[in-house]
């Protein structure tokens, strides 16, 4: 997966991750350039979930190397809460903090972790609200808010620590179905903006119509990967082929 390595923000060679006797990422090579959306998909336990993990050392990869804007941040110890800075990560499942309102989850980090005072903070956070779709939910705690509504604030919220890259786990599937074209809609103005994202989703429409490239895991490894068009409608690769057969069994069902 080479690329000119001016346009190259992350660079991963050669990753494992081993759990014990379990051997979950087995040598994964990525490039991904900046402004680009790559959309990682797969079966449930391919390691997907794990690589995103690794990449901002919420998991700690047990051999291999991270760069990021050329600098390899499995070398980092002491300076990860500054790298995560540059890394937002949205989840499957919110983890909003839920005594807070939706203004005072997305003004946290800033506040707390880049010692915004309290004014600047908050205003970032209208923004973002109103960047997500909720400025008028800013006064709102999480358990007022829908599901796709608490996700919309998850975004803001780590878009509050203005990150180089955004990192995506599933976070459309907690959500019901006509609550996920909301979460999406922003995903893809983030993309329009030139976000950096890496994306992991069963939406193949949102990975045919935002991603600049797929990439498909199996097992722990990269099988196949390329333009959406190449690997969503014509991949080479059996594995693949029968992935994306039992998505369209399931849309059907």
């Amino acid at each position: 997966m080479s690329s000119d390595v001016s346009d190259v923000l992350l660079r991963v060679e050669g990753l494992h991750k081993h759990y014990g006797p379990l051997h979950v990422l087995r040598g994964i090579d990525l490039t991904v350039d900046r402004g680009t959306v790559v959309v990682l998909i797969g079966p449930s336990g391919s390691g997907k979930s794990t690589f995103l993990r690794c990449l901002n050392r919420l998991e700690e990869p047990s051999s291999g190397h991270i760069y990021i804007d050329g600098v390899d941040i499995t070398a980092l110890r002491k300076r990860l809460p500054l790298m995560r800075r540059n890394i937002g990560m949205v989840f499957q499942h919110f983890n909003l903090f839920p005594h807070m309102t939706a203004l005072g989850n997305v003004a946290e980090g800033p506040r707390t972790v880049l010692h915004m005072s309290r004014a600047e903070a908050e205003a970032r956070a209208h923004d973002l609200l109103a960047k997500v779709g909720l400025a008028e939910k800013a006064s709102a705690r999480p358990a007022e808010l829908s599901g796709g509504q608490q996700q919309r604030v998850a975004i803001a919220r780590a878009l509050a620590m203005q990150p180089e890259m955004m990192l995506f786990d599933e976070v459309t599937s907690a959500l019901d179905p006509e609550l996920v074209a909301g979460v999406l809609a922003v995903m893809r103005k983030l993309a329009e903006e030139g976000m950096t994202m890496i994306v992991v989703t069963h939406e193949m429409e949102f990975a045919r119509q935002v991603g600049d490239r797929v990439v498909m895991f199996e097992h722990g490894a990269v099988i196949e990967h390329g333009r959406p068009n190449e690997v969503l409608r014509h991949p080479q690769h059996a594995s693949t082929q029968r992935f994306l057969h039992s998505l369209l069994k399931e849309m059907e069902v």
